[in-house]
């Protein structure tokens, strides 16, 4: 059993985000366009700009991965992976985050592939980084087993205590 590779999926969640973005804002978008801020609205001319035929193969891309995510669930009850695969990011990192789009890309690397296949995940609380910042995994399930992940859920936090522990807000200014 192998997890599929989700690098495109990570390449095809902002313009499949634009997309849905650009149909949510129907009907306000571009009639009331100097009611939004520069981001969200190059994000809505993103989706509005982008081909039927690129969206049709994000769709088709997403479809094919959902099937190789749920084939992973006829021998697994659960996954369970990092939310992103490094310490968490201070404050003074974080604000720089639009200019950094492969750190971006990097943080979507554990998250968006399950967004995008519709399967459930919970995030847990599993320990602090040497800074003290909160480290956290998540478990994912097939679709539509919320039971199972819940149960699972609950279960680790009965055996742990990470859930009652709070970082000091001083480890999140740390540079």
């Amino acid at each position: 059993m192998q997890v599929p590779d989700v690098r495109q999926t990570v390449a095809d969640w902002v313009p499949n985000c634009a997309v849905e973005a650009a149909v949510a804002h129907e009907a306000t978008y571009p009639a009331r366009k100097d009611e939004y801020g520069p981001v969200l609205a190059s994000v809505i001319e993103a989706g509005r700009a982008l081909s039927g035929l690129d969206y049709q193969k994000i769709l088709l891309r997403r479809l094919e991965l959902r099937g190789r995510i749920a084939s992973l669930f006829e021998t697994i009850d659960l996954l369970l992976i990092p939310v992103h695969p490094f310490p968490p990011l201070t404050l003074a990192v974080i604000r720089t985050l639009g200019e950094q789009p492969d750190l971006i890309a990097r943080l979507q690397e554990y998250t968006c592939p399950f967004d995008t296949t519709g399967h459930p995940t919970i995030t847990l609380p599993g320990g602090f980084s040497a800074t003290g910042l909160p480290i956290a995994f998540q478990l994912v399930a097939a679709n539509l087993d919320e039971a199972t992940l819940l149960r699972a859920g609950a279960a680790f936090q009965r055996v742990t205590s990470w859930h009652r522990r709070h970082p000091s807000l001083a480890s999140w200014r740390q540079p």
